[in-house]
């Protein structure tokens, strides 16, 4: 049982060896020239403004889930494309009652103002 797991483990050595081993390689051989330009944060060829540690407001999260929550329910919606023969009536109904339970979950977040970026 141990042979068949052999390979797997193997492997997993060797990718930890080869992080491990560049890493402090890396650290041992390369230049450690330190400046002000080089230390500084950089993001997007973009001069930071601001600290790192601001606040983001509430509405930014809720946006973040309700995509996560809609993209997630829009995928159910491939598997039942690729099946919808074999399914039939009964599949078309079942997709049915799921898109209009899926609309009506818009509809109140629309209405609840949850998608309105201030």
């Amino acid at each position: 049982m141990l042979g068949t797991y052999l390979p797997i483990m193997l492997l997993i050595l060797i990718a930890l060896a080869f992080g491990l081993g560049s890493v402090v390689f890396s650290s041992l051989i390369g230049q450690k020239k330190y400046s002000k330009v080089k230390m500084a944060p950089y993001e997007c060829g973009c001069e930071p403004v601001g600290t790192a540690r601001e606040r983001f407001p509430i509405k930014f999260y809720l946006i973040a889930m309700l995509f996560i929550l809609f993209d997630i329910e829009a995928v159910f919606l491939y598997p039942w494309a690729i099946l919808y023969k074999k399914l039939g009536l009964f599949g078309l109904v079942e997709m049915g009652i799921f898109v209009v339970i899926l609309f009506v979950g818009y509809i109140y977040v629309w209405k609840k103002g949850a998608l309105e970026w201030e």
